[in-house]
């Protein structure tokens, strides 16, 4: 008797192809429902509607079609059982060898803009994940392909076993199938829980495909791989790399910390250059070259090796900026053809095309021991208008603009953070020290005779008045902290017989 196979997909890549190697090559007979068996019809092949091969209708408007025992029995039964296939023969039943499932597309419809809680419920696959669970449990006598490409192995193993398949394949099915149903029921609880007004779910689960092996981690002995989450590629995942090696570890997590810098600026050109997670250089100007070259003037020297990253594409003045030091990684939302043409003089240089340079995560994970902690992303907006004036001098507007330009760059730098800026160029950022007044030491030394007139951003508040002090003997005329230190009255003072401008932002940026 010719062998069963159950085809029941919406991704309907490689299906036809599949299905014709099965009858033509291999013998199999195919049942199907909906629209997979439609495509099989029409495509010319032979193919039996489950609902006449359980003899029982589709109902529900489609929710229920092979959830039925002569379904399941088939696929459950262990065949090296005498009393399995005696209870098949008994309730005519035939084993099923081959079940070919995925998934009703529930992420890509979440994704859509506007769609509706109904909507995404009828997404919710109920018989898909019933038969992968099966197939996947009984993988000693059943093979499961949950993904297209799985197709052409599971054909190439037929043909090297003499039309069947080894235990080692089934069961490596077996768990990608299992795998397929985990991250689809994440999926959906995910949803589900946006769905909750609590801020985070008593239950986070965290699922991903694996996109890319990389050569190592932060450093050559530490295994490191890439993984994509959700079946729609999404940031990184979804961007466009038009020449350069393979990323690495350090590569993406320094392009993350760029894309989240560059996010902050949308109204005009901008661009940052990054090493380690902190920014090195970050300006804006009229154009996007000329916010480079700024950028890039604020400290060269740490520049070079740099991840830039621009929020406007890359034209031909700007290529060839970029081209005149050592980049490891560029990335920007489009480039034209000409600067195309001269950045591939530096074919080593990673080019990546980002569109949406803004689309970054909600929430922020860290692994710690026997566990991980959760919090929503840091994606407040800066709105100046909540921001408080402290000190007797006002600031103007083009110190305003000045604070607000260094107020969110100082954001992204490693805490203690601080960031000494003029004309919307970072002159020199204090990054990750142990005590603020070091941070604003090494700012201040950086920047050197241009911190006169400059101003000075803190991504926390100052719980003395020393680096008050400091910051004003190196001609710093205006300062933006958050505020809120028991001796906020002494960094006031302090500000106030020197002459400079504070201003407290009431939220605190702290990045660690």
């Amino acid at each position: 008797m010719a062998r069963l196979a159950l085809m029941s997909v919406s991704n309907k890549t490689g299906l036809i192809d599949l299905a014709r190697s099965l009858v033509e090559e291999f013998d199999f007979e195919l049942i199907s429902s909906g629209g997979t068996a439609q495509a099989l019809k029409d495509a010319g092949l032979p193919v039996k509607k489950v609902a006449d091969y359980t003899g029982s209708p589709e109902i529900l408007g489609g929710r229920v079609k092979t959830l039925h025992p002569r379904i399941h029995g088939g696929i459950l039964a262990r065949q090296d059982i005498p009393q399995d296939m005696t209870d098949l023969e008994n309730n005519q039943i035939r084993p099923i060898d081959l079940v070919v499932v995925n998934l009703y597309p529930f992420e890509e419809t979440i994704a859509k803009e506007g769609v509706t809680l109904t909507e995404a419920i009828e997404q919710i696959d109920i018989g898909g994940p019933a038969m992968l669970r099966a197939a996947s449990k009984n993988f000693a006598h059943v093979t499961i392909l949950c993904e297209p490409v799985q197709y052409d192995e599971y054909l190439q193993e037929l043909r090297q076993h003499g039309g069947e398949t080894s235990r080692e394949f089934r069961q490596k099915c077996a768990l990608k199938g299992f795998l397929h149903t985990s991250s689809y029921d994440r999926a959906i609880a995910s949803y589900l829980g946006t769905q909750q007004p609590e801020a985070l779910p008593q239950q986070y689960t965290l699922s991903g495909n694996q996109l890319q092996s990389l050569r190592y981690g932060e450093n050559p002995h530490q295994s490191a791989a890439w993984y994509q989450t959700g079946t729609t590629p999404t940031g990184w995942a979804a961007a466009t790399k038009l020449q350069g090696k393979e990323l690495s570890y350090n590569n993406l997590v320094d392009l993350e910390a760029a894309r989240r810098i560059i996010a902050e600026f949308t109204d005009r050109p901008a661009a940052t250059i990054i090493k380690h997670t902190n920014p090195c250089g970050t300006a804006v100007g009229n154009a996007i070259a000329e916010a480079y070259q700024k950028a890039f003037k604020a400290d060269p020297v740490s520049a070079f090796g740099g991840i830039v990253a621009l929020n406007r594409p890359i034209d031909a003045a700007t290529a060839t900026e970029l081209t005149k030091t050592f980049l490891e990684c560029v990335v920007a939302p489009e480039c034209e053809e000409e600067a195309k043409a001269i950045l591939a003089a530096k074919s080593k240089v990673r080019v990546l095309i980002l569109p949406d340079l803004s689309n970054g995560p909600k929430d922020t994970i860290k692994a710690i021991a026997g566990g991980f902690l959760v919090q929503a992303a840091d994606d407040i907006v800066a709105d100046t208008s909540q921001w408080q004036v402290v000190t007797e001098r006002q600031p103007t507007v083009n110190e305003l603009e000045e604070l607000l330009f260094a107020w969110k760059v100082c954001k992204h730098v490693k805490s203690n953070a601080i960031v000494v800026s003029s004309d919307r160029t970072t002159l020199g950022v204090g990054a990750g020290q142990m005590n603020r007044v070091g941070s604003v030491k090494i700012a201040l030394e950086q920047a050197g005779e241009k911190a006169k007139g400059a101003i000075l951003a803190s991504d926390g508040f100052f719980p003395f008045d020393d680096s008050v002090k400091t910051a004003a003997a190196a001609g710093i005329t205006a300062i933006v902290q958050p505020g809120g230190s028991l001796r906020d009255q002494d960094s006031i003072k302090a500000a106030n017989e020197l002459g400079l401008v504070m201003v407290f932002t009431g939220v605190r940026h702290f990045l660690h």
